[in-house]
C-alpha cells in the first residue's frame, strides 16, 4: 500500500468529468481503492475520491467515524462507491462546514442536501446502497462532486462563511467566551 499525492485546488483534474470504472474487480482499482484508503486515513479525511489523486475514475471512498456521526446517527466503517449514482431526497438544503483535502487549511459553509440516496458497486461487484443523512449525507454528496468536477466553493452561497480552519477556529472560540 502507499500513501498517494493529493492535487490540490488548481489542479485542471479536480475540475474535469471522471469516466466510468470499466472493471472494478481489476487487481487496478483494487490496488487504487487500497492505497486511497490509506491516504484518506492518513490525511484524517472523511472521504477521498480518485479524481483527488490524479485518477480520472468514477469511485470514491468514505467513513463516517462516531464524532462525525452525531448523537442520532451512526458510525459507517470505510466504504467503498464505484460508478455512484446519487438522487437528492426533498428540497431542503442544509447549511454545514466543509473542508477539503484538496483544499487544505480552508473551511467554508455550503448547502446540501439533508436526505440522499445513493447506489454503486463495491470491489467485488457487490451492490452498495443506502439512503443517508446529515453527515452522512453531506461526504457522499462532497465526494461525488468530485467526479463531476465540482469543488465545494463552487457550491458556496455566503463567501463571509469562508475562511482559513485557524483563524474560523480562533472567531467562534471568542465569539463562545463572549
Amino acid at each position: 500500500m502507499a500513501i498517494l499525492k493529493i492535487a490540490r485546488m488548481g489542479h485542471p483534474i479536480l475540475t474535469s468529468r471522471a469516466l466510468p470504472v470499466e472493471q472494478p474487480g481489476s487487481p487496478e482499482i483494487r490496488r487504487l481503492v487500497r492505497d486511497m484508503i490509506e491516504t484518506m486515513l492518513d490525511a484524517s479525511g472523511a472521504g477521498l475520491a480518485a479524481p483527488q489523486v490524479h485518477v480520472p475514475l468514477r469511485l470514491f471512498v468514505f467513513r463516517v467515524s462516531a464524532e462525525r456521526a452525531g448523537p442520532d446517527a451512526e458510525e459507517v466503517p470505510v466504504t467503498t462507491v464505484i460508478n455512484p449514482e446519487v438522487e437528492l431526497l426533498g428540497e431542503e438544503r442544509v447549511p454545514g462546514w466543509e473542508g477539503c483535502l484538496s483544499i487544505p487549511g480552508l473551511n467554508a459553509v455550503v448547502p446540501r442536501a439533508w436526505r440522499i440516496r445513493y447506489a454503486g458497486i463495491d470491489c467485488d461487484g457487490r451492490r452498495v446502497e443506502a439512503v443517508a443523512s446529515g453527515f452522512h449525507a453531506r461526504v457522499v454528496q462532497h465526494e461525488y462532486d468530485h467526479l463531476d468536477g465540482i469543488l465545494y466553493p463552487m457550491r458556496m452561497q455566503d463567501f463571509s462563511k469562508f475562511g482559513f480552519t485557524e483563524e474560523l477556529t480562533r472567531a467562534r472560540t471568542m465569539e463562545e467566551a463572549l
